[in-house]
């Protein structure tokens, strides 16, 4: 996690009482015309692909299957959404990028559909933007935040597969990613670690998520 953000026990408890319920699949949408009822509090986690987006959704809910991965290419222009019983959190995973040999018209898609999504949801609360710890911001990362300051939705950057690199590696990591955001207009400050495969990182960003609700 950032070392700038805590939690106490009885928030990381909460975080872990939330995400304790039986999470599940509500729909996946391909156009705003076909989006669930906006209620509640939505948080979109984005992301390149195979930035270890399903598995950290995976984490979270304690579901090894909820979010599944999918060659299908289709399935990257569609936004899925996952709910639990008697809370207003929805999860929803947005299509993932950065496919390097991907047709023009399967990006433009993409951010057509990502940017309607964007602008267009007014329960949206944040978007979690995944950043894999073994290489940093990318080029595609950078278009991203673009895209999110564009639409002026606040996102906070969470860092995936913390275990792959060394301590040191990870702190330098944090500080240039912060001297990043500081000039992003939309970005949150706080970087969080995780890494799905140890669990680390995942019951701060269930605090950090659950404290949304509230916000």
């Amino acid at each position: 996690m950032s070392e700038d953000q805590t939690y106490s026990a009885e928030e990381l408890e909460a975080g872990r009482l939330l995400f304790a319920r039986p999470w599940d699949f509500l729909t996946s949408v391909t156009d705003m015309a076909n989006l669930p009822e906006a209620t509640g509090i939505e948080i979109a986690f984005a992301g390149r692909s195979n930035v270890g987006k399903s598995s950290l959704i995976n984490a979270l809910t304690g579901r090894k299957g909820l979010a599944r991965t999918s060659s299908t290419p289709g399935r990257t222009q569609m936004l899925n959404f996952f709910v639990a019983p008697d809370t207003p959190l929805t999860i929803v995973d947005m299509p993932g990028y950065g496919y390097a040999q991907a047709p023009k018209e399967l990006v433009d898609a993409w951010t057509q559909l990502v940017f309607a999504y964007l602008r267009g949801r007014p329960n949206l609360r944040r978007i979690i933007l995944l950043i894999d710890s073994r290489h940093g911001i990318k080029q595609n990362d950078l278009d991203a935040m673009d895209l999110l300051d564009k639409a002026a939705v606040v996102y906070q950057v969470v860092l995936t597969k913390a275990d792959k690199i060394k301590p040191p590696q990870l702190v330098r990591l944090i500080e240039d990613t912060k001297a990043i955001l500081v000039k992003r207009v939309a970005a949150y400050p706080e970087i969080l670690a995780t890494s799905s495969e140890k669990n680390r990182g995942v019951d701060v960003l269930r605090a950090e998520l659950l404290s949304l609700l509230g916000s």
